[in-house]
């Protein structure tokens, strides 16, 4: 066993025990960036500590919309790297891929008997997401949080932290849940959400967005080279000069706060200074830009190295993916014998 691996895995697979259980998924659709580091995948780490944790690389989703099926491996891959390397930890947390669990799957289909189509159809980011589509919308599109659904009654978790654009499908999450409770006897607890208190980050090119893989120039990749990360923070978007003398921070532009938000994330010592300077009047912002990427340099610099450590051993990471694959299926398989049974079907 190489070093890494034994590194990783040093002991036997710890979950702490609670009576709270939290299951989150991320989409392997790509880099992970900053923002959903601070949204996400910081709390995760937080959490990991206190409850009995489910993370799951949620590929099945991500093929609701085109993608290329060569590099689906790679991605996951790229996926898992980043989680590990910004602290989830495979001894402390389940960590694994959606579709080395077929239960997730059968447990989608048999909700979706429980789910009108009218509920889907009025959910927000579907209706977002069809209007978007450029060649028609997929059942799998409409069916999403459906299976969403499953992938937290299947662990019976009872926290699952979202962001506020996730509140509805954990609505029907607990709509499902009652329904199925009520039909065929208690057995899901009611999912509560646990809204990330991580800031928002918006894109660096366009501050009115939130920051996104999907524009250029708008993110920093958690594993991105230094150099880079000053460059895009030096051509981040600001204001032309100074405010007035007495200004506000909070009635600054967006591409302002986005950088004092940046800021007070990765270089907390430095905001009260700058804060004070942003409301004499007297704020460089080429200066704040300069401090503000080399917190961000200094904050990511770990991750980055541990990250591509990461991703020359991909055995590896194949191996904790599938020892967290065999963590979780021992839960879903006696989920599904007990729906099956009250189903009827078994």
């Amino acid at each position: 066993m190489s070093e890494l691996r034994t590194a990783e895995r040093a002991g036997e697979p710890q979950v702490a025990h609670a009576a709270v259980r939290v299951f989150s998924g991320i989409q392997p659709t790509g880099l992970i960036h900053i923002g959903n580091y601070v949204g996400a995948i910081r709390q995760w780490v937080e959490l990991q500590e206190q409850y009995e944790s489910y993370f799951c690389i949620v590929d099945l989703h991500a093929i609701t919309v085109p993608y290329e099926p060569e590099e689906m491996q790679e991605r996951i891959l790229e996926t898992a790297a980043a989680n590990i390397a910004a602290g989830i930890d495979p001894n402390r947390s389940v960590l694994f891929v959606q579709s080395h669990i077929h239960q997730h799957c059968e447990l989608m289909w048999l909700l979706t008997t429980l789910t009108p189509v009218g509920q889907l159809e009025r959910m927000t980011q579907y209706k977002e997401k069809a209007r978007r589509a450029r060649h028609g919308v997929m059942a799998g599109l409409l069916n999403y949080p459906v299976l969403q659904a499953a992938d937290v009654l299947l662990y019976k978790a009872t926290l699952v932290p979202v962001g506020e654009d996730q509140l509805q499908h954990i609505e029907l999450m607990r709509d499902l849940a009652e329904r199925f409770n009520k039909q065929f006897g208690k057995t899901f607890p009611l999912p509560e959400a646990r809204i990330t208190k991580g800031a928002r980050i918006m894109a660096l090119n366009d501050p009115t967005k939130k920051m996104s893989k999907s524009i250029p120039g708008s993110y920093i990749a958690l594993a991105e080279e230094p150099e880079e990360i000053r460059r895009k923070v030096r051509a981040a978007v600001t204001d032309p000069g100074p405010p007035a003398p007495g200004a506000r921070l909070q009635d600054a532009s967006p591409g302002v706060q986005n950088l004092f938000t940046l800021l007070e994330v990765f270089g907390p010592e430095h905001y009260p200074r700058f804060q004070e300077a942003y409301e004499a009047g007297t704020i460089r912002y080429s200066e704040l830009k300069q401090v503000l990427a080399e917190a961000i340099v200094e904050k990511l610099d770990p991750i980055r190295r541990r990250y591509h450590e990461l991703l020359r051993r991909p055995d590896d990471l194949w191996d904790i993916l599938a020892e967290g694959a065999q963590r979780a299926r021992p839960v879903a398989e006696a989920t599904m014998a007990e729906v099956y049974r009250k189903m009827g079907l078994r």
